[in-house]
């Protein structure tokens, strides 16, 4: 069943596109970086991933809300995305496991929603003219003032948005200490391998697979430093995905290029820690037109083809990697961009795509394991 509503809402983009809609959710205003994402699945783990931290999300799935919310399918203890642009919501959400309705869960988290939009026509707007600025309200302010606002409204690039998302304070992953069956490999963990994740905005899916592969993992901010990192005698660091502009997230990049110098020690990076290590190499990145954010982009060079699943909006610069350090090992099919990268006779690799997949394929689940092996090696 599909409620209507009278409270009207409006997406105002800064190239001055105006779109009409319907509120839901909070009742406000949101400034950010308008984007799309492809995926059929899984928007309460896009309003939960904080990637989306500073972004004004347009589902182009026409339906939203109709399995509702529940406690296990977050990715983090809250949304981070400033706000939801949809087509159609379900206020009575048909699912077993639905705990609460969407609408009613972005309100509770003062997220501001607008539908009745058409998305077709703003994610074909975006594909043409590229990602942009926009402002979604459900108060009572004119189009010129919240523009007048939106001009002053800083660019994606630049921005060190991981500094907002991650945590304040290390921890050792809670699972890491009662987890010693992985379901999917069929084998007993008896020694796990000791790894230490930086968060630059950490999914818990990730976390759930490093321990279903074998690991036990104290996560540290992203402004750690190397000594943090060694105190604890690690087998393996993992970067975390995270949001903003890679190249803004300066200690990162510092200690990536530490923990390059320890010789034997093996990394892994997800999307932002993958660009990051690239940015540690000398590499650069690049903003892309609109991005990357789906489930179903295909990637790979010759041989085996990955259906992975992507939520980027820079890119590492192909031609600024150094082929003597490392080696292109993936790319998006789709656009040819740089999809990951592995060290040469290192044991550091990272993929810009998400292989823990929640939801979405598992064709990448494999990494995990690569990294594991890594580890196993030097034991």
């Amino acid at each position: 069943m599909i409620k209507s509503l009278q409270k009207p809402a409006i997406l105002l983009l800064s190239d001055g596109t105006l779109f009409e809609g319907e509120a839901f959710g909070y009742t406000g205003t949101a400034l950010g970086e308008v984007v799309f994402n492809t995926g059929m699945t899984g928007y309460q783990e896009v309003i939960t991933d904080p990637s989306y931290m500073g972004q004004l999300v347009t589902f182009t799935y026409p339906e939203l809300g109709n399995t509702g919310v529940n406690s296990h399918d977050k990715e983090a203890s809250n949304p981070f995305l400033k706000g939801v642009i949809a087509r159609r919501v379900a206020f009575h959400p048909s699912s077993w496991r639905s705990e609460k309705p969407l609408d009613k869960w972005l309100c509770e988290n003062k997220v501001v929603g607008i539908c009745g939009v058409d998305t077709r026509a703003l994610v074909r707007h975006i594909r043409e003219s590229g990602a942009m600025n926009g402002v979604i309200s459900s108060e009572e302010r004119s189009a010129k003032q919240l523009y007048e606002e939106l001009k002053k409204f800083p660019l994606m690039e630049g921005l060190n948005l991981a500094s907002k998302v991650t945590t304040k304070n290390s921890y050792l992953w809670n699972d890491s200490c009662s987890v010693d069956f992985d379901k999917r490999q069929g084998k007993k963990i008896n020694n796990p391998y000791k790894v230490v994740a930086i968060d630059f905005g950490i999914k818990k899916s990730i976390l759930e697979r490093l321990v279903a592969h074998g690991c036990e993992i104290t996560v540290l901010p992203a402004n750690s430093d190397l000594d943090d990192v060694l105190t604890l005698k690690p087998e393996g660091v993992f970067l975390s995905n995270g949001p903003g502009d890679p190249s803004a997230v300066t200690e990162g990049i510092s200690l990536a290029r530490k923990l390059i110098d320890q010789n034997d020690l093996p990394l892994f990076g997800i999307c932002l820690g993958h660009q990051i290590l690239g940015l540690a190499m000398g590499g650069r990145t690049y903003k892309l037109p609109y991005g990357h954010r789906g489930l179903n982009h295909p990637c790979g060079t010759t041989g085996r083809v990955e259906i992975t699943s992507q939520n980027h909006g820079f890119a590492l610069d192909p031609e600024s990697l150094s082929d003597d350090i490392a080696s292109i090992t993936h790319l998006n099919l789709n656009d040819r961009t740089v999809a990951a990268i592995a060290f040469r006779e290192r044991p550091i690799f990272g993929v810009q795509y998400h292989p823990e997949a929640s939801p979405g394929p598992h064709d990448a689940d494999h990494h995990f394991a690569r990294f594991v092996a890594l580890m196993a090696e030097r034991r």
